[in-house]
């Protein structure tokens, strides 16, 4: 099983790929919790340089709300990521797979919301 699902944006630069992916987020309900730009903190905390790499925290309070009712230690495993990274020819967009994230937690209602969430985070990839 992958762990992310990936489609690469040919062409796109990474602020419109930011752009697009922020929108099809915001479309299916998720918000961004945090940003961490990559490539930023690896040249201020290493000194080395490195392709444009983004890292989105996206969460959908409401799918959020239903998995901490159920378990309300799979916070360590939120936001769900979702990554922009600068390819040769333009960005590649991935998102985490929560069924595969959530897999070491033995219970099939979180199953359930995790694939529920896999679903809409996999409508965001095709749609930025």
């Amino acid at each position: 099983m992958s762990y992310t699902m990936d489609r690469k944006l040919d062409g796109a630069t990474m602020d419109a790929a930011d752009e697009r992916v922020r929108a099809a987020l915001t479309e299916a309900g998720f918000g961004v919790l945090t940003e961490i730009d990559v490539q930023a903190t690896m040249k201020k905390k290493l000194g080395e340089d490195m392709a444009d790499y983004r890292i989105l925290g996206a969460c959908n309070p409401k799918m959020a709300h239903q998995a901490l009712g159920m378990e309300p230690r799979v916070g360590a495993m939120l936001p769900c990521n979702v990554i922009l990274r600068e390819v040769d020819g333009g960005v590649e967009v991935s998102a985490i797979d929560p069924v595969a994230s959530m897999q070491a937690i033995d219970n099939p209602d979180l199953t359930r919301v995790a694939g529920q969430v896999r679903d809409m985070l996999a409508r965001v990839v095709n749609n930025a």
